[in-house]
């Protein structure tokens, strides 16, 4: 089974790329309520930005690999207006930038989806465990499972929250 993992509610902060936020202190209880929802020895893994490092280090005394691939849709320095309804562009015209300096979702998508076949396959017949972001795990389950991305879950994601899917 593989268990995907949204960070906890970050510190936002004005001027500073979401790539560097980090955990909002006042949110460690949500994420701890999540510990007794994994597996224990599942392989665990981690987006390289803050706020996923520190998700995994709430949820487990373990190890955690960092994989880099693992990263959020790269969005840039900007902070966005009307983030969701650009996001939600992103999703309707995947191959093209939704915002000037974002990523196209469709790289973001092939990066997650080599990286996470990668851990499932050096870790056949075991669950996994992945700390990341809401839309990289949206256009990776959408993947997985060959539905259509689910803009109605993406949009109801909490900070922390548990997406599982028989992989």
């Amino acid at each position: 089974m593989l268990f995907l993992v949204r960070h906890g509610r970050p510190l936002q902060v004005r001027g500073v790329a979401a790539e560097h936020w980090e955990l909002d202190p006042a949110g460690f209880d949500d994420v701890w309520a999540l510990r007794d929802r994994l597996p224990a020895g599942a392989a665990w893994y981690s987006s390289p930005e803050p706020k996923a490092q520190q998700t995994a280090q709430l949820l487990t005394d373990g190890d955690v690999g960092v994989v880099d691939a693992l990263r959020e849709h790269r969005r840039g320095e900007a902070w966005v207006e009307d983030f969701h309804a650009t996001v939600e562009r992103a999703f309707a015209e995947p191959t093209v930038p939704a915002y000037d300096g974002w990523e196209p979702l469709e790289e973001c998508r092939a990066r997650v989806t080599k990286a996470v076949a990668g851990i499932l396959s050096a870790h056949a017949g075991e669950d996994a465990v992945l700390i990341g972001h809401g839309t990289a795990w949206t256009v990776l389950v959408s993947e997985l499972t060959g539905t259509p991305p689910d803009l109605a879950r993406w949009r109801d994601l909490g900070l922390p929250d548990l997406i599982t899917v028989d992989a």
